[in-house]
């Protein structure tokens, strides 16, 4: 299988699992950021460039305050990314959970709060 092919078909045929798109952690497959996943992408791209910058600035023994600086704008961008994924989770994989209820929307509500609490914490 191409790498182009392992992006655009789901591990599951469409319309045939009521759970495909909603795989545990670690598993591969249509999840609520795959629809933008090419901004993403490009955002993590932007951001991993923000990083190697940290890294030329203490190589080039720049002021502790604009690295400090830096590393502000770098953990902004993360944490604004991560606040726009987990509003995706909530939209697809929660929302998904909420139509079947039950143990799975427990699941899902459970997943998304310990998530929460992590960003919280970091």
């Amino acid at each position: 299988m191409t790498t182009t092919q392992a992006r655009t078909e789901p591990e599951h045929a469409q319309g045939t699992d009521p759970h495909a798109g909603h795989a545990p952690a670690g598993h591969h497959g249509p999840h609520g950021y795959s629809a933008q996943k090419d901004a993403h992408l490009k955002r993590l791209r932007r951001i991993e460039g923000q990083i190697r910058g940290l890294q030329r600035m203490v190589d080039e023994d720049v002021y502790c305050i604009d690295v400090l600086t830096q590393v502000s704008a770098g953990t902004k961008a993360l944490q604004s990314f991560a606040l726009s994924l987990l509003e995706e989770h909530l939209r697809h994989c929660v929302a998904a959970a909420a139509e079947e209820g039950g143990a799975e929307l427990d699941a899902k509500v459970a997943e998304a709060t310990a998530a929460i609490s992590r960003l919280l914490r970091s």
